[in-house]
C-alpha cells in the first residue's frame, strides 16, 4: 500500500457513489473537501473514511489525485458507534444539552472500537515521520490511538462543533478518556477561543496536567513531556466559488424567478439549515408567527422561505422536531396565508449550491438563529454571495461565526421579543446602512476563506514537527 506524507482520516470520504458517472465515484460537495484537495493533491495526500454504504468497503483506490482508503462499518456499527455515541451522546452534550444525551455503554464500547480502525488504517498509509490530521468529534480518540501506534507521526485534530463548559462535559461518563484521546494530537484546533479554553479547563480539572496560553503540557509514557497545543482556528467557505456563482446571469435570473413565485413581496426573510434542533427554527417561527399576529408584519409585505434538509432520519429527537415544525408551518399558514400570498414557504429538502446562491440573491434578510453552532457556514455563504452590498445577516450570538461578523445584526434567539425587534429593523433598514454593514462583512470573510484555514492549521503543525525534531 502506498504511504503518503499527509494523511486526513474523517468519518467520511470525500466522495459519493454516484453510478452514472465514469468511475463511480463523485466529489462531495462541501467546504473541508474543497479546502484540502489542492493541498492533497500536492502532497500526493491519502484521505482515510468511510465509504457511505454498510458492511462493504471497496478496496483503495486513487480519485483526482487523492488516495482514498475507505474503512468499513456495519450496520451495528452504525447504528452504535454513529448514531448512537456520535449523534446522540455527544451531539447534545457538546451542543449544550439541548437535547438529553444518553449514556450507554454498548455505544461506547462500539466507539472506541470503531475509532481504533479508523487509527490502524491512518497508521499503514503514512510514510515515516508523516502527518495526521483527524476531523471531527466521531473520532476523538484517534490522535491517542494514533500515537500509541506511530509515534513518529505528527499528529492535528480539528473539533467542527462547539467544546462545552466544564460543568456539563463532566456528566459524560467516559471523560477522561475522551480529553486523553484529543491530546495524543499536538495541534487541537477549535472554532471559537471559548472552546479551546472550554477543552483547557477540562483538562485541569480532570487531568491536572499545566496549561500555559494555549499550550497543554502533556506527560508521556516514558516520563518525558511534550506541549499540545489548543486554540482557535475559525473554519471558513470556498469564497470564491460563492461569489463566481452569485455573478452568473442564470442564477441573477433565478434570483428574479423566485421572487415571482413567492408573489414578489417588498422583503423576503430566509432560513437555511439542516433540521437539527440546535439551528433554532422553532424560535425563528415563533417570533415570524407572533409578528404577523401583532400586525408589525404583513403577509402581503413579507414571506419566509425556510429550507430545512433532511437529517439523522432514524434519530428519535429529529423525528419529532420534524413534527413540530411542520405543524407550526401549517398553523402560521392556515391563520394567516391570502389567495396570493403565503406566510411560510416551507422546504424539506436539500438543494443544489447554484439553487442556494440565487435564494440567496433573492433574500433580503437571512436568519441564523443557532442556539448553538460550532460556526455555521451559511452565514458566510450568504455574505459571500451578496456582491451587491445589499441584505441584512441576523445573526445568533451562540454561532460561532458570531466571533468575526462583527457588523450582522446579533441577536439571543432565546429573547423572542428581542428577535422580533431585530426581524423588524432588518426589514426596515434602509440601503446605505445594509451597505456598510455588509461590505464590512464581505470583507472579513473573502479575507479569511477556507484555503486560508486549512493553510494556518497546517502551518502551525510543521511549526509543531519543528518543536519535536
Amino acid at each position: 500500500m502506498p504511504q503518503a506524507e499527509l494523511v486526513v482520516v474523517a468519518n467520511r470520504l470525500p466522495v459519493d457513489r454516484d453510478d452514472s458517472v465514469e468511475g463511480g465515484w463523485r466529489r462531495s460537495p462541501g467546504g473541508l473537501v474543497t479546502a484540502l484537495e489542492p493541498v492533497m493533491r500536492q502532497a500526493g495526500g491519502a484521505w482515510v473514511g468511510w465509504a457511505g454504504q454498510a458492511d462493504h468497503a471497496p478496496d483503495p483506490f486513487d480519485f483526482d489525485g487523492t488516495h482514498l482508503v475507505p474503512v468499513p462499518l456495519s450496520d451495528e456499527e452504525i447504528e452504535l458507534y454513529y448514531e448512537g455515541f456520535s449523534n446522540d451522546t455527544i451531539w447534545p452534550l457538546y451542543h449544550d444539552v439541548i437535547a438529553a444525551p444518553r449514556y450507554r455503554r454498548v455505544w461506547w464500547d462500539a466507539y472506541v472500537k470503531v475509532n481504533r480502525r479508523f487509527a490502524e488504517a491512518a497508521a499503514s498509509v503514512t510514510a515515516d515521520g508523516g502527518t495526521v490530521w483527524v476531523q471531527d468529534y466521531q473520532l476523538q480518540l484517534v490522535p491517542r490511538m494514533l500515537r500509541e501506534l506511530r509515534p513518529d507521526l505528527t499528529i492535528g485534530y480539528f473539533h467542527h462543533i462547539p467544546f462545552p463548559a466544564y460543568g456539563l462535559y463532566s456528566q459524560l461518563p467516559w471523560r477522561r478518556q475522551v480529553l486523553e484521546g484529543l491530546l495524543g494530537a499536538d495541534v487541537i484546533g477549535f472554532q471559537r477561543v471559548a472552546d479551546a479554553g472550554n477543552f483547557a479547563r477540562a483538562v485541569r480539572r480532570q487531568l491536572r496536567y499545566d496549561t500555559r496560553a494555549s499550550g497543554i503540557v502533556v506527560p508521556e509514557a516514558d516520563g518525558t513531556t511534550r506541549v499540545a497545543l489548543a486554540k482557535a482556528f475559525p473554519i471558513s467557505i470556498d469564497t470564491q466559488s460563492y461569489v463566481d456563482l452569485a455573478q452568473r446571469a442564470d442564477v441573477q435570473a433565478r434570483a428574479i424567478e423566485i421572487r415571482k413565485s413567492l408573489g414578489d413581496p417588498e422583503r423576503i426573510l430566509l432560513g437555511v439549515d439542516r433540521l437539527d434542533y440546535t439551528k433554532g427554527i422553532r424560535h425563528r417561527l415563533k417570533a415570524y408567527g407572533e409578528l404577523l399576529e401583532d400586525g408589525r408584519l404583513r403577509v402581503e409585505d413579507v414571506t419566509l422561505v425556510q429550507v430545512a434538509s433532511p437529517s439523522r432520519e432514524r434519530v428519535a429527537a429529529y423525528v419529532q422536531l420534524r413534527d413540530e415544525i411542520e405543524l407550526t408551518v401549517s398553523r402560521i399558514n392556515g391563520d394567516r396565508d391570502t389567495m396570493g400570498h403565503t406566510a411560510i414557504r416551507y422546504l424539506h429538502q436539500g438543494y443544489p449550491r447554484e439553487e442556494m446562491v440565487a435564494l440567496f440573491l433573492a433574500a433580503d434578510v437571512m436568519l441564523v438563529t443557532a442556539l448553538r453552532d460550532g460556526m455555521n457556514l451559511v452565514a458566510k455563504e450568504y455574505v459571500a454571495a451578496r456582491a451587491d452590498n445589499r441584505g441584512v445577516l441576523i445573526l445568533s450570538e451562540f454561532a460561532g461565526a458570531a466571533d468575526e461578523l462583527g457588523t450582522a445584526l446579533r441577536v439571543n434567539p432565546h429573547d423572542i421579543d428581542a428577535l422580533k425587534d431585530t426581524i423588524v429593523r432588518a426589514v426596515e433598514m434602509p440601503a446605505a446602512e445594509q451597505g456598510r454593514r455588509m461590505r464590512a462583512l464581505r470583507r472579513k470573510v473573502l479575507d479569511n476563506d477556507v484555503a486560508k484555514w486549512s493553510q494556518d492549521f497546517l502551518l502551525a503543525l510543521d511549526q509543531a514537527r519543528t518543536r519535536t525534531s
